[in-house]
């Protein structure tokens, strides 16, 4: 389940992961707040109850398993288990997996192809499965590699596999707290609130998840994703995405009475999310201090205005989880979207996020990425990732390259506990 890949009308579906440079705390809370307690990768939240354990467990269970076209995969597909592309680090981390994105862009306008299948076209088809699930469906004449992106795209972008880790408390973090974070920034590097609809509150709220914040909660952001990366249609998804928009192509390939899913496994994988802890910084990793002064390049994070978007600590809000609830939290991410000029990704219909913005992405674990900005572009460089920003991000990334190696390396060496 690519938590990046969302939707192909209206979504589109967290640096490096982009290292978007620009916001300040949020509003005080009236009351002392808890801090998080630290976990090991991939493991659950600190205090939770028996029965959150066990939630915990069985949406781990169901993250993990891989689907058959008796379960509803397909016709088209991206994956067939959400953990096998959220693997690297622990179940839940990010993958080295890229989906294809594509649309058209004419006259100041992108048209995500809809018809023709888009936004999102899909890398595999029911036709790549072996041929004992393939007995099922003789008369399906999809190709095995999927769809084919229209002749027509003029855009197209790649977007990779992005971490889950610590979700739970941005879940659980209020409207009103994103709102405030744009409002305090400075003018120059401001970013907005993605306005995106919550099919469940049946209102349009802020979006918080995936790479252009167009998803606003963790339970959307799992129907969405199987629906759309495994073709597993479920009560807030019910209809399938026909290969290349054509219907036509649908009943022959798909055995399996929408929807697919009545709605466990979207809570269970939902489960798993919101109650999988964060990654805890390292601040004594061998790796960083081989680079540099982690210490050194913290204080140089703040001063090049690295932390003006990437914000080292939110509080989330009311829970009815206790581990959840009112807790400071340390993703290093305002959450919000920026306009990166030449590093955004050229996709829209996304909410209201025009092609060229994308979401401060989290920092936290940005030590076990592997492939680093959206597209992957940057391969295992924190170094090169930055030096790629652009837009909003000029002129933290302009200061960056004007340090000298050991200060710049200092910088990576910080970067590199988180």
């Amino acid at each position: 389940m690519h938590l990046h890949s969302w939707g192909r009308s209206v979504f589109g579906v967290l640096i490096a992961e982009v290292l978007l440079l620009g916001c300040s705390d949020p509003e005080a809370q009236s009351e002392p707040i808890a801090s998080v307690s630290e976990a090991l990768t991939g493991d659950a939240l600190d205090g939770l109850t028996a029965e959150q354990q066990q939630a915990f467990l069985d949406g781990k269970d169901a993250f993990e398993e891989v689907e058959a076209l008796d379960e509803g995969l397909g016709p088209v597909f991206n994956e067939k288990s959400c953990a096998n592309c959220h693997s690297i680090g622990a179940t839940g981390g990010s993958g080295a997996q890229l989906e294809r994105r594509a649309g058209r862009s004419e006259n100041g306008t992108f048209d995500s192809l809809v018809a023709q299948g888009g936004q999102l076209f899909d890398l595999f088809s029911v036709k790549s499965l072996p041929a004992s699930e393939r007995q099922a469906i003789p008369n399906c004449t999809l190709a095995k590699n999927g769809e084919k992106i229209p002749t027509n795209a003029n855009v197209q972008a790649q977007r990779r596999t992005t971490a889950l880790f610590g979700l739970g408390f941005v879940d659980a973090t209020p409207d009103a707290t994103f709102t405030a974070l744009a409002a305090a920034e400075p003018a120059a590097i401001r970013g907005r609130v993605n306005l995106v609809f919550n099919i469940s509150a049946g209102t349009t709220t802020a979006g918080k998840f995936g790479w252009k914040a167009q998803v606003p909660t963790l339970f959307q952001f799992s129907g969405d994703a199987y629906l759309n990366e495994m073709g597993i249609t479920n009560p807030e998804f019910q209809t399938e995405q026909p290969p290349n928009g054509n219907p036509g192509l649908v009943a022959a390939c798909d055995i399996v009475a929408e929807p697919e899913d009545g709605g466990d496994d979207v809570q269970a994988f939902t489960d798993f999310m919101q109650l999988l802890a964060p990654v805890a910084p390292d601040p004594q990793s061998a790796a960083a201090l081989a680079l540099g002064d982690p210490v050194v390049g913290d204080a140089l994070f703040t001063q090049l205005g690295c932390d003006g978007c990437h914000t080292r600590t939110l509080t989330s809000g009311s829970s009815p989880i206790a581990a959840l609830d009112h807790k400071d939290y340390h993703p290093f991410s305002d959450f919000l979207l920026h306009d990166m000029g030449s590093l955004g990704d050229g996709i829209g219909d996304n909410g209201i996020a025009t092609v060229t913005e994308m979401r401060t992405a989290p920092l936290w674990g940005v030590r076990l990425v592997k492939k680093l900005l959206h597209d992957g572009r940057a391969k295992a460089s924190l170094k090169n990732a930055i030096l790629l920003h652009d837009g909003q991000a000029k002129s933290a990334r302009d200061a960056f390259a004007a340090l000298g190696t050991t200060d710049r390396n200092s910088v990576i060496a910080f970067l590199t506990t988180l």
